[in-house]
């Protein structure tokens, strides 16, 4: 399973760089916003140290400015994927896209007959947002195991980006159902690798080794 980070700051894809848990990078815009920089440089950091895909979300609701987009930020590097609403307007440019060779991961996913729409159009990724559907008591999991079934059926190379990512246990039950990818925020990156016997066997063995040393 790759495990991408989802942030537009180049800090916290560095510690995730650090530990090895970085296979790519998705942004969208409320996450660009918070960095206060203009976008194509923020792109251009996090291109020069990621060596995997890096999403980068179209802003125009509109085919033909969606295109426009995508052709601007494909521009910056060979490792932009355009991230792209899913929208009949979205479906459109996906399609146009997917033409010209550029890779498309197509968002907010909500259900399995987006999944399979976008996939149709030759969409690169999609994005299922689990925690969103959490939240309105869906089972998000339960979209991303059907979306896996769907384009096994049927041989799709569209591959799956778990998203919206709220905990472990939401990286645990992607991993379980065989999600290709899980775009997940640096603080559950974080948390993935910490349990309390864990930090309990540390203490003891720590203990036990300073008692041996007097």
């Amino acid at each position: 399973m790759k495990f991408f980070i989802d942030t537009a700051n180049i800090e916290e894809i560095k510690k995730g760089l650090e530990i090895g848990m970085v296979d790519g990078v998705t942004t969208n815009p409320s996450l660009v916003s918070k960095e206060q920089r203009p976008f194509t440089e923020i792109l251009k950091d996090i291109c020069a140290i990621v060596d995997g895909p890096v999403s980068a979300e179209v802003v125009s609701l509109e085919a033909d400015g969606m295109v426009a987009e995508a052709r601007e930020l494909v521009k910056i590097s060979d490792k932009i994927v355009i991230k792209v609403p899913m929208i009949e307007e979205g479906l459109k440019a996906v399609k146009r896209l997917a033409a010209e060779g550029i890779k498309t991961n197509v968002t907010l996913i909500f259900s399995s007959t987006q999944a399979l729409l976008a996939a149709k159009a030759g969409a690169s990724y999609v994005s299922p947002f689990v925690g969103r559907l959490d939240d309105i008591s869906i089972n998000g999991l339960e979209l991303v195991a059907d979306i896996m079934t769907i384009f096994r059926n049927f041989g799709y190379a569209t591959e799956v980006i778990v998203a919206s990512v709220r905990s472990p246990m939401h990286v645990a039950d992607s991993a379980l159902v065989g999600a290709d990818i899980a775009t997940i925020p640096y603080k559950v990156i974080a948390q993935l690798a910490k349990h309390p016997l864990t930090d309990i066997g540390m203490q003891q063995f720590l203990a036990d080794w300073e008692k041996r040393q007097k």
